[in-house]
């Protein structure tokens, strides 16, 4: 499936955001619900952490992402929903050693949501993630 990732210049480029992703015809459009911080029981995990629950939560989606046939190279939008964006920017987006399943050199595009609540207080971050695969 061809795909562009495109940071036009005159814009600041990230590696974890593309600032423009364009696809073409794409077959199989998936979208995956807000995921938090859960065991399989749907209790609260990591609690205050940000930086464990963002990593539980890459996990999770990456199970959801395989139970459908995908990968994070299919990702082509994350929208993550924080309570403390400046806990999260520091603790995983600018950490280098954060490990994020997705390519530093072809990440999707994100927009970031600084929230006053999610579903759980003691949820402290949320993602959502949209993906295109050509099968």
């Amino acid at each position: 499936m061809a795909k562009e990732y495109i940071n036009p210049a005159g814009v600041p480029s990230s590696p974890y955001f593309t600032r423009i992703l364009s696809i073409t015809n794409p077959s199989k459009l998936i979208y995956i619900a807000g995921q938090v911080p859960t065991d399989e029981n749907s209790r609260p995990i990591h609690v205050g952490d940000i930086r464990a629950q963002f990593k539980a939560i890459l996990d999770a989606l990456t199970v959801q992402l395989k139970a459908v046939g995908a990968s994070w190279d299919d990702v082509v939008f994350r929208r993550v929903y924080a309570l403390d964006v400046s806990a999260y920017v520091e603790r995983c987006l600018r950490d280098e050693t954060f490990p994020i399943p997705w390519s530093r050199d072809r990440p999707s595009p994100s927009t970031l949501i600084g929230v006053t609540a999610l579903a759980n207080p003691e949820f402290l971050i949320e993602l959502e993630i949209a993906a295109v695969t050509a099968d």
